[in-house]
């Protein structure tokens, strides 16, 4: 594993891909803070080492955050690895999808990003390491038809860290911007519940632990940019130097 340091905040602990990088950072004996408005999700979590610490934080409110970085400096000691995993994940037609999800989709997956960023790289900075995790998505370097919202919230989260990276890129701290394609989590069960894009329906969803392997693989080498699984390098390239051809799969795909 790519951490050498001793406290981790992980977003949206409770489940999915949060749980899975507590779980696996707790194990080689780091401290782990969650921050998750799920509590039993989060217990379930902490249940599995003592390592793990749940912290009931809206990622959305800017003073919560700011409030639960604190008191993790304060009960852990200052923070070596960030790990933004909280999302939500609705699909669905933007004007047939209501505003206040579109809307929500963006508070919670990029002004949740802006928050934890904002309160805990600047110690991270000034200390001169550590190590600051951001997920993307595939869907947020490639737009498609059905799921407009969450595209546009994953491309901010792209966009924001690709420069959070550029600024502070001689500063000791490592960046790394995850776009995996669809994963075996809730919050890919989320986004089944509502509509389901024939373009992402793919055999082989990637399992947590691939994706966590290949952000450390991504560290260890020093690349900012992390495309777990087959292909999607290739389709980020395609997406950059053919965006028509994108455009024009996506929609004979879905058929309209």
């Amino acid at each position: 594993m790519a951490f050498h340091g001793k406290v981790a905040v992980i977003t949206g602990g409770g489940s999915g891909m949060g749980r899975s990088a507590a779980q696996a950072l707790a194990a080689k004996g780091a401290d782990v803070a969650l921050f998750d408005v799920n509590e039993a999700g989060m217990a379930e979590t902490a249940a599995s080492s003592a390592n793990i610490r749940p912290y009931t934080v809206d990622i959305s409110n800017t003073e919560a955050v700011q409030a639960a970085v604190a008191a993790v400096e304060s009960d852990l000691g200052p923070i070596d690895r960030v790990a933004n995993a909280a999302a939500i994940m609705p699909f669905g037609k933007l004007l047939e999808q209501a505003a206040d999800v579109q809307i929500k989709l963006m508070q919670i997956n990029y002004n949740g990003l802006v928050n934890v960023a904002t309160a805990a790289l600047p110690g991270m900075v000034e200390r001169g390491k550590g190590d600051f995790i951001s997920f993307s998505s595939m869907s947020g370097v490639i737009p498609g038809l059905l799921m407009g919202g969450y595209c546009a919230s994953k491309a901010a989260v792209s966009m924001y860290t690709d420069i959070l990276y550029h600024e502070n890129r001689n500063s000791g701290v490592r960046f790394v911007c995850v776009c995996p394609p669809p994963v075996a989590t809730p919050l890919w069960k989320q986004a089944k519940d509502t509509v389901v894009p024939k373009i992402t329906q793919v055999e082989n969803v990637l399992s947590p632990e691939e994706v966590i392997e290949a952000i450390e693989a991504s560290l260890e080498k020093g690349e900012f940019l992390c495309f777990p699984g087959k292909g999607t390098k290739v389709g980020y390239w395609i997406s950059r130097l053919m965006p028509g051809r994108i455009w024009e799969h996506s929609h004979k795909t879905e058929g309209f």
